[in-house]
């Protein structure tokens, strides 16, 4: 039987894409939403990137007064759950406000043939995890339509959080029809309360493949 690598295009093949999710300055130990040991993808992200000639980043971008921020709700505590008009709502510390430092992207990221820059979150009512649907679920990012007009068949995907936009964008890809891997030493988890675990029986169970960077290794 063929390896999952092997059902995948190949990097260096013109039908795949890797997409980096949010390798932000305030994800990373001592920004402002910090993910454990997010910092450590940076180099492996830079090294699996290097075999790609299709690459496209994204960047949480949120203006100040965002309404996932615990800040803006009287009495909430980062971490809680709240319900806004289109669902549940996690709420998260203030983090990767438009134009801030901590919204820049980690100054070591390295992927200077990266064709597009995705910034998610921009609108004040609405929050985005997803690279491809925002979490009204009817809000799309253009993404899906880039890459079938670009022939991108599979998507690839590394970065930060896993259990987050990550996951989400990979559930999404899939649900958009593409074929789709995690590459999960890629990527680092917030895992709150077993999300970690969540996102990938979720992911599994939508077809979404487990991969590690030695998968890619002679793809």
């Amino acid at each position: 039987m063929p390896s999952s690598a092997a059902l995948l295009a190949p990097p260096a093949d013109p039908r795949a894409v890797l997409l980096v999710i949010d390798v932000q300055n305030d994800f990373m130990p001592g920004g402002r939403l910090p993910v454990a040991d997010g910092d450590a993808v940076v180099p492996l992200i830079n090294r699996l990137g290097a075999r790609f000639a299709h690459v496209v980043l994204t960047q949480d971008w949120h203006p100040a007064d965002h309404a996932s921020f615990a800040s803006q709700h009287a009495g909430r505590q980062p971490f809680e759950q709240i319900a806004l008009p289109y669902g549940a709502q996690t709420l998260w510390p203030d983090h990767c406000v438009q134009d801030s430092a901590g919204a820049a992207l980690h100054p070591d990221l390295a992927l200077p043939q990266a064709r597009l820059l995705i910034r998610k979150g921009c609108h004040r009512q609405v929050d985005s995890y997803s690279a491809f649907v925002e979490a009204d679920r009817r809000t799309t990012t253009g993404l899906a339509g880039y890459l079938r007009e670009r022939g991108v068949d599979t998507v690839y995907l590394a970065g930060l959080a896993l259990d987050f936009c990550v996951a989400w964008s990979a559930l999404d890809a899939r649900a958009a029809g593409f074929t789709t891997a995690v590459i999960d030493d890629a990527c680092r988890a917030i895992d709150l309360d077993g999300s970690r675990e969540r996102a990938w029986h979720d992911m599994t169970a939508a077809g979404v493949r487990r991969l590690q960077l030695r998968d890619l290794a002679s793809a």
